[in-house]
């Protein structure tokens, strides 16, 4: 059975199923804990179905590991006596508040 583009359109707008392309795109960025996902060069459909969004992105991929951020062995200890929380949610709470120790503290105790 071969469905042409036209058929296919008809098809999902009965499904309710909605594509548009996104113009002038030039870089999709999808950043991880541990990598960055370059995509250029591409084109980006969005896909619109029952109201919920999908982004389609195909093109020129890179990957870029992004660093792990330390910390002063000080502050971790400051942010977890001053909050009472264990090691890991205070190196948490510093990566979010990119390293600032009483924003960090903040974050935990509000």
């Amino acid at each position: 059975m071969n469905i042409d583009n036209r058929q296919a359109r008809r098809m999902m707008e009965r499904m309710g199923i909605n594509q548009k392309e996104i113009p002038d795109v030039e870089e999709v960025i999808i950043m991880t804990t541990t990598k960055e996902i370059h995509v250029r060069n591409g084109s980006v459909a969005e896909v619109n179905f029952q109201g919920n969004k999908i982004f389609q992105v195909s093109g020129e991929i890179e990957e870029i590991e992004r660093e792990k951020k330390t910390f002063n062995e000080e502050d971790v200890m400051l942010v977890q006596q001053q909050a009472g929380v264990t090691r890991e949610k205070a190196v948490a709470a510093l990566e979010e508040a990119d390293g600032e120790v009483a924003r960090a503290i903040l974050r935990l105790t509000s």
